[in-house]
């Protein structure tokens, strides 16, 4: 997780600082490729852990009811800043303090969700980066999808009713579907041993799936993965994480590059930055990853217009 970098005098100061990181996840399900680059970061910008920074680590196992408990518990380590990641863990981090300075690496509708003002002026205690899910790039899951299945006609929205994120999403998709010619059909998983029963259900109703924004879904990406390769169902997804493990595809922001940005919000608050006086950041760009031999093994050709748009192919 640390690197050995060294720490200049006209970096991080003599004083050590303490960090709460809680993750909505379990160790061996976090995303490691993003968490690894906010430590990275971090440790370049001087902050070394053992050294001059000492980390309160806590992991909600993908219980979204854990979150507020294990926030909490760190703010009582008299921690400098808390760092989380997701909405369910934006509003729970929101709940839990009004004064401890908290960094939200990724999170899907900030001021819809409430914990922010704005996202110029979030105000209060939080501030962070939004991942952009929006109607608009709703719009783009359903074209993806479109372009790569035949004669598309529905579409299984999987979305866990707990998370307001995903609520939200269902709604505004549900309203761009007619226009589309698409019928949408939403099944819900709270859990994830709930879902083998909803992937059954999307391959009695669906042609594919879109897997709306959850932590639950995104912890079991292999399961998720290997379900909808089971039912023979093309999926999309809303982060890459899913295509590195069998998923068919994905059109997201890059999480590595969200989760640096706010190993660099971490470091202007730990020098004296309001929290409430930095921006939630929306991402400029978005990544489009598709899977072919996920793609084969469903018998789907990818079409060169987005094979020649994909900015990752995994063959």
């Amino acid at each position: 997780m640390f690197y050995a970098l060294p720490l200049h005098a006209d970096q991080a100061g003599s004083r050590v600082v303490r960090v709460g990181f809680v993750s909505p996840f379990s160790p061996s399900s976090d995303p490691r490729n993003p968490t690894a680059a906010f430590w990275q970061r971090l440790h370049e910008l001087g902050w070394i852990a053992g050294q001059n920074l000492l980390v309160e680590e806590r992991w909600a196992q993908s219980r979204y009811e854990r979150l507020p408990s294990l926030m909490a518990e760190v703010i009582g380590r008299k921690i400098d800043v808390l760092v989380t990641y997701g909405t369910p863990a934006a509003i729970a981090a929101k709940r839990t303090t009004h004064t401890i300075p908290v960094v939200v690496a990724a999170m899907g509708d900030p001021v819809g969700s409430g914990v922010a003002d704005s996202l110029a002026h979030p105000g209060g205690n939080l501030t962070g980066f939004s991942q952009g899910w929006d109607a608009d790039i709703g719009g783009k899951w359903l074209e993806l999808l479109q372009e790569t299945v035949p004669r598309l006609s529905t579409v299984c929205l999987l979305a866990n009713p707990d998370n307001p994120l995903a609520r939200d999403l269902a709604g505004k998709l549900q309203a761009i579907a007619p226009a589309r010619g698409l019928k949408l059909q939403l099944i819900e998983a709270r859990t994830s041993g709930a879902l083998p029963s909803a992937f059954e259900r999307a391959g009695q109703a669906a042609q594919a799936v879109l897997v709306l924004p959850d932590q639950i879904f995104l912890g079991s990406r292999e399961q998720v993965t290997a379900l909808a390769a089971r039912h023979r169902l093309p999926a999309i997804y809303t982060v890459r994480e899913f295509v590195e493990v069998g998923g068919l595809m994905a059109y997201s922001p890059e999480l590595a590059v969200l989760f640096r940005r706010s190993a660099e919000y971490v470091d202007k608050i730990l020098r004296g930055a309001n929290p409430g006086d930095l921006p939630i950041e929306q991402p400029t760009q978005y990544q489009l990853t598709v899977n072919l031999k996920t793609a084969r093994a469903l018998g789907i050709t990818i079409p060169e217009s987005i094979l020649l748009r994909a900015d990752e192919v995994i063959r």
